[in-house]
């Protein structure tokens, strides 16, 4: 086992499987369907909510863990030095419950470092792997926690949504809510700045939109080496066509990450999701 313990949220979408691999702990965040609650990824998919989006059937909310929750997860690594990399604080209190949990265990020798990543999705997700591979080569607190920061801090998170109805209605736009009422015909670019979701640019029409999405994340990518991830809700075959040009438009790509959104991030944005997180190392 490290020295020291890598725990993250179920919002960083990391690919199935790594996060057993690369020994991370994830507390999963929980997400409200009408009357039913449950844990993102393990009770609530992708698919019910964006079938409850979809069909407007459901009020559909989401929750921060507990800081029992937390707490527990923590115990159950058996480390006594623990680094918890987290989404934005700006944009949930997944980070706020981790901090009262690191509190609570401080009294049983178990140092927690908590790191709030200003980011979600695999901008989260590229954090909290180098955060394992810091601790993987037996980094101390500080180390890994400056290596999630390090990571998070470089990347960019871009998506599309079809609508910004989701996004308004859970408070989670901000500055983006000069953006509703505008012109039917005009498609949202967005992106996290500052922890935030914020408007990125203004497009006509879908196709052209996804078009400028492409570009943005070929520009932010560079030429250098890069980490890319295309996230999607139920747009599974566009989400692939644009991973399949990004591999052949990114001179410093060798491999890209394509995967669903959770429930948590679809609660707030909708089908028809398309996101880009453009990691440079």
């Amino acid at each position: 086992m490290n020295a020291v313990a890598v725990v993250t949220d179920s919002t960083a979408y990391l690919p199935e499987g790594v996060a057993e691999t690369s020994a991370v702990s994830v507390v999963p965040l929980h997400v409200v369907l009408g009357s039913r609650t449950g844990n993102e990824g393990s009770e609530v998919s992708p698919q019910d909510v964006a079938s409850a989006l979809a069909e407007r059937r459901l009020q559909v909310s989401t929750s921060r863990p507990t800081p029992a929750e937390f707490a527990e997860v923590y115990r159950s690594t058996g480390a006594t030095r623990i680094v918890s990399v987290h989404l934005s604080a700006e944009l949930s209190g997944t980070y706020d419950a981790a901090v009262l949990a690191a509190a609570e265990v401080e009294a049983e020798g178990i140092e927690v470092r908590v790191v709030d990543s200003a980011t979600i999705a695999m901008g989260l997700g590229f954090a909290v792997l180098a955060a394992a591979r810091a601790a993987a080569a037996g980094g101390g607190l500080d180390e890994v926690a400056d290596a999630a920061r390090e990571v998070a801090a470089v990347t960019d998170v871009l998506f599309y949504v079809d609508t910004l109805e989701h996004l308004r209605r859970g408070g989670r736009i901000g500055a983006a809510a000069a953006l509703v009422g505008t012109a039917l015909a005009v498609k949202p670019l967005l992106h996290v700045a500052g922890g935030r979701i914020a408007p990125l640019e203004k497009v006509r029409t879908a196709s052209k939109a996804l078009a400028r999405l492409e570009e943005l994340a070929v520009d932010r990518a560079g030429d250098g080496p890069v980490d890319v991830a295309v996230h999607h809700l139920a747009a599974g075959e566009k989400a692939q066509a644009l991973a399949d040009r990004l591999l052949e438009r990114i001179p410093g790509l060798d491999s890209v990450h394509v995967s669903e959104v959770g429930a948590v991030v679809g609660a707030h944005v909708g089908p028809g999701l398309l996101g880009v997180v453009v990691s440079r190392r």
